[in-house]
């Protein structure tokens, strides 16, 4: 994670706002309840919340009401977030690339992928 988080192209995004941006990426209508996108990161509540203001406040999230849950805040990546998501993920996914995949042949990463699938699942 060191070395991920040095090679990280944060220009514009630090590790941890690409991380959220990156996880509302996979959602359906690009979007989570609060709550649930704090499931996704590790890191605290209030550090996910500060994180969603200052990521609302640069315009690349936005935050809304939850209609089924007035107490209920639901975070959704606007255009522009994810546009700019798009264009780190690119230098990101050639820093992991070269850290992880050139260190591993390919039978390896088929089997940490195995090992990261079963993991991911066991949280759910």
């Amino acid at each position: 994670m060191r070395y991920l988080q040095s090679d990280f192209p944060n220009g514009d995004l630090s590790l941890n706002e690409y991380d959220v941006l990156f996880n509302l990426s996979r959602q359906p209508q690009r979007q989570l309840r609060l709550k649930d996108l704090n499931r996704h990161l590790l890191l605290t509540q209030p550090s996910v919340s500060r994180l969603v203001d200052r990521l609302a406040a640069r315009g690349y999230v936005t935050k809304l009401h939850d209609p089924d849950d007035a107490r209920g805040i639901i975070v959704r990546l606007s255009d522009e977030g994810f546009e700019l998501f798009r264009l780190v993920a690119r230098s990101h996914i050639e820093s992991i690339a070269t850290r992880v995949g050139g260190a591993l042949s390919d039978e390896e990463l088929v089997t940490l992928q195995t090992l990261c699938d079963k993991l991911r699942l066991s949280g759910t």
